[in-house]
């Protein structure tokens, strides 16, 4: 196997002396404090300078989300084709011209909302398929024992991103003015470039597929594999279930903190920005919890316990007076939990997945949790309608806690280390289970 061909002496020294490492960690950190500078920057640039309509803001948000539905497992089998190394310096690349574009057009008075709905589009293309191929990428250059704690490290990087990228955002923006300041993110895309640039680490050889085999049969296999596997098809039942109820939730929370609790801007604000916190601490929590209960065991324990921390919004009905105590508690907890069977379910996927297939597997799986996200808005935001904001509420939370069972009733609960085939007896089943679904 691959894995077996990094050195003993990278193994003793850990991660912080694994210079690929550092350099992917590197990368992916400086282009997710850059993320958080669009995500801000974009729409205040449409609605400052472009004064743009409520319309318009929805067509720009949804621009940047679409490519996820369109491209996602089409993204997997460009990833599982290409070497992945090249793919992730193009794509940065690609992303630092396109966002280029904006601070151009604004200063010689050529920026218009279509522009933005177009660099949104593809900036998102190119985020998709740098997502899946980093992802792929990364079990080339670790060892397989250090594949959680490597994950753990790269999840707090984007947990710390979010906690800390608003608050910078809104300053710069502020400062320099939102074109200019996605001007900032383009250069944090080149960074990140020049980082992936300096692994050294020898890549898998991607397989070609044969002229004969199409695109659609290529996507089918990795949906295939995933269904067909008793660990993964479980964990990707979950998480299009919880990402589902999950925004059903979400699409009215904000209005029920507000209006129904009497929140202030800046409350909210506290409460989302307290689930950073509570990601960037699962991340620090993820790697020791599975050493202490076990891979799958932490998967099925953040699962649960990420349902059952939404029932504090539910008590926030009925208990006045620690309203705000019960929801900063269930978006802090939830947001750990969550994080914990995240970094596990990620890097479980990294070491029983082949190679070859990684990428496939990986869009299947972005595709089946970020595209039900439009569905369960949608969803959410009509039973607001019809049942009331607390009534959409009690249906998102105890979706979340169903989808919770899929898990719970799987092997994971039983799956103390990570799959290796010459270690553990379960992984022979996961080879065999691939290879009914290849040969079928």
């Amino acid at each position: 196997m691959f894995h077996n061909r990094i050195s003993r002496r990278r193994r003793r020294s850990g991660l912080l002396r694994n210079a690929d490492f550092v350099n992917l960690w590197a990368a992916e950190s400086i282009s997710q404090f850059g993320a958080q500078i669009t995500l801000l920057a974009l729409p205040l640039a449409a609605a400052i300078s472009l004064d743009a309509s409520a319309g318009q803001m929805g067509v720009l948000a949804a621009a940047g989300t679409l490519p996820v539905l369109l491209f996602g497992l089409f993204a997997g089998v460009w990833v599982d084709r290409l070497r992945r190394r090249p793919l992730l310096i193009a794509a940065d690349i690609g992303r630092a011209a396109l966002l280029l574009i904006v601070p151009l057009a604004w200063y010689v008075g050529a920026l218009r909302i279509e522009l933005l709905f177009v660099v949104a589009f593809l900036v998102g293309v190119l985020t998709v398929v740098f997502d899946v191929a980093y992802l792929s990428y990364l079990p080339s250059l670790v060892a397989r024992d250090d594949i959680i704690d490597a994950n753990s490290k790269l999840q707090a990087s984007v947990s710390t991103a979010q906690v800390v990228g608003p608050g910078l955002a809104g300053v710069l923006v502020g400062w320099i003015t939102a074109p200019w300041a996605i001007l900032v993110q383009s250069f944090t895309f080149l960074a990140s470039a020049l980082f992936i640039g300096r692994i050294r680490a020898p890549e898998p050889a991607p397989h070609p597929a044969a002229r004969a085999d199409a695109v659609r049969a290529s996507i089918a296999e990795g949906v295939r594999v995933v269904w067909n596997h008793r660990l993964l098809r479980p964990m990707v039942l979950s998480a299009s279930g919880s990402s589902f109820f999950g925004y059903v939730f979400l699409a009215v929370y904000v209005l029920y903190m507000v209006r129904d609790l009497g929140f202030s801007p800046g409350a909210v604000g506290l409460v989302l920005g307290l689930g950073g916190v509570g990601a960037l601490i699962g991340a620090l929590l993820a790697a020791p919890l599975a050493q202490r209960i076990g891979v799958g065991p932490s998967i099925v324990l953040g699962r649960a316990l990420f349902g059952v921390g939404g029932l504090a919004v539910v008590a926030a009905f009925s208990v006045p007076g620690y309203e705000v105590q019960l929801v900063l508690f269930a978006e802090f907890f939830q947001w750990l939990v969550l994080v914990v069977a995240d970094v596990n379910q990620v890097s479980l996927r990294q070491a029983a997945v082949p190679a070859r297939l990684l990428g496939r597997v990986t869009a299947t799986f972005r595709f089946a949790a970020a595209g039900v996200i439009p569905l369960g808005s949608l969803a959410g935001g009509l039973l607001g309608d019809l049942v009331g904001l607390r009534g959409t509420l009690l249906v998102g939370v105890f979706g979340m806690l169903l989808a919770c069972l899929f898990v719970v009733f799987s092997p994971l609960r039983g799956l103390r280390t990570l799959p290796d085939d010459e270690h553990q007896p379960a992984a022979q089943a996961v080879v065999d289970s691939e290879r009914v679904t290849l040969n079928a």
